[in-house]
């Protein structure tokens, strides 16, 4: 893809003036306004309750907006926090087939879906293993080749490394890095890690339910600290 081609795509991720508040009547976003570079990958940092996850979650269509626009392209992945959440098959190459059924697909195709996707993180060998035998990084990996499978043109994950431990985080968001860069895709990522920054094209700040700040990582990563040390 040219430069000015990507400059003419529009963007991935579209949201306008999202608003959203619980039936308790507690708002957690007001004004909420962000866009996504198609092809690039873009964190959502953010204090504990500043709306992260429910943003994606409006996102991800698992929550509706009291109003606001949103536009997204299709179709669309989510990877949960927990991958226990979302794998449902026993082996890692039947689940990553399941989310292909809607889709009637031949017996051929599906296979070929599947063993693509599994190559893409890197997982080929592990199509017959159960998924209680996987690590959470791999069950993670798994979630990521089903999108994959389903040529998802976007990816949510929300803190897809919370559950794991340093060195896996950093492989997982390595990974998600390579696949964006080499396949196209369009990825937001919630974290409240600093150091997965590193590998991202851009970051969005969100406080009291709007987007504060958005672009470079570094300084998005500077106000967040500020914010947490005035919170201390």
């Amino acid at each position: 893809m040219t430069l000015r081609e990507q400059v003419n795509k529009p963007p991935a991720i579209t949201v306008q003036d999202l608003q959203f508040s619980w039936s308790n009547g507690a708002t957690v976003l007001q004004s909420c306004s962000l866009e996504v570079p198609t092809g690039e990958f873009w964190m959502l940092l953010g204090t504990n309750g500043s709306g992260k996850s429910t943003l994606l979650r409006l996102l991800g269509g698992i929550l509706t907006p009291e109003a606001g626009q949103i536009a997204i392209q299709q179709p669309l992945g989510f990877v949960f926090q927990n991958p226990d959440h979302q794998l449902v098959m026993p082996t890692v190459g039947a689940d990553v087939a399941f989310g292909l059924v809607a889709e009637k697909l031949s017996l051929v195709q599906v296979r070929a879906r599947v063993r693509e996707a599994l190559s893409a993180v890197n997982l080929l060998d592990f199509e017959r293993r159960p998924i209680y035998a996987l690590s959470g990084g791999q069950k993670q990996r798994v979630a990521i080749a089903g999108a994959i499978a389903r040529h998802c043109q976007v990816v949510l994950f929300d803190e897809p490394t919370a559950l794991l431990d340093a060195d896996t985080q950093l492989e997982l968001v390595a990974a998600v890095q390579h696949l964006v860069k080499n396949r196209g895709l369009t990825a937001l990522w919630v974290t409240h890690r600093l150091e997965e920054l590193n590998y991202c094209d851009g970051a969005f700040l969100l406080e009291g339910g709007k987007v504060l700040a958005a672009g470079d990582p570094k300084q998005i990563a500077s106000q967040l600290e500020r914010f947490k040390a005035r919170e201390a």
